[in-house]
């Protein structure tokens, strides 16, 4: 597993129409403990996204610092670290299977050829997908498509798996029932997870902390911790009143971290 720490000064976007840089995020430091599950929320614009793109190394042009268990983070492959990334929308090969797609992420990272059939059924049954394999993501709704991309986040065994609002686009019933799968799996599985939403309840259904933060550019406003007890219930009231205090921070502020 991993632990992350964040500790970035600045981020800058430049454009032709900001030729100097626009300010995207400012001073955002935080960690995230080995097994932990935490939510980052704020509005959109605010870097949430940005965040998770740093630490997955999709983009490294910032100043600051990140590091995974203490290593500063590398992009030279002298310190691997295994990043499962599931998007707010599935970004399955479309030309290729359900099981394809995950084959084609764990040949990406070395894993013998002899263990991909094994890995593949097992996660698949995981996210109850049991004899999908071998549909072509048009042929799956659209919330088998995001159980595939879970399956293959899972399948490279990550020591970190980053989420960008994965249920954004689905309905709230289907969205109901992939979190409760998700923190099943984490349970289970117990990875490091950094999770991004602008969904107060989502938030506080899912995660141990609750980082907000503020709007462009982006600074944390506040750390929540969540104590109620797992499993948690959809219809609890305590559920309704955190969400509803950490909406409250993110519609009229608060005190800064």
């Amino acid at each position: 597993m991993a632990t992350i720490t964040i500790d970035i000064i600045s981020k800058l976007f430049r454009s032709r129409a900001y030729p100097e840089g626009l300010l995207s995020l400012d001073n955002i430091r935080f960690g995230v403990a080995d097994r932990e599950f935490v939510c980052l929320v704020g509005p959109s614009g605010c870097g949430k996204s940005t965040v998770l793109n740093l630490i997955g190394g999709l983009d490294r042009n910032y100043t600051g610092r990140i590091e995974i268990d203490s290593r500063p983070l590398s992009h030279d492959g002298s310190h691997p670290v295994r990043v499962g990334y599931v998007f707010q929308e599935p970004r399955l090969l479309p030309w290729l299977t359900v099981r394809k797609n995950i084959y084609f992420a764990l040949e990406s990272i070395g894993v013998p050829h002899s263990e991909w059939r094994q890995r593949t059924e097992t996660w698949l049954e995981k996210v109850g997908l049991a004899g999908f394999g071998d549909s072509h993501p048009h042929e799956l709704s659209g919330g088998m498509q995001q159980r595939s991309a879970i399956a293959r986040a899972f399948a490279v065994d990550p020591e970190i798996l980053l989420m960008d609002e994965p249920f954004s686009g689905l309905d709230e019933l289907t969205a109901r029932s992939m979190r409760q799968q998700i923190l099943e799996l984490w349970d289970t599985t117990r990875k490091t997870v950094l999770f991004v939403t602008h969904n107060s309840f989502e938030a506080s259904y899912l995660a141990d902390r609750i980082l907000v933060m503020s709007p462009r550019p982006g600074r944390l406003r506040q750390e929540m911790k969540v104590e109620l007890p797992r499993p948690r219930n959809y219809e609890s009231s305590q559920l309704f009143e955190f969400s509803v205090q950490v909406t409250r921070l993110l519609t009229h502020g608060g005190n800064g971290m």
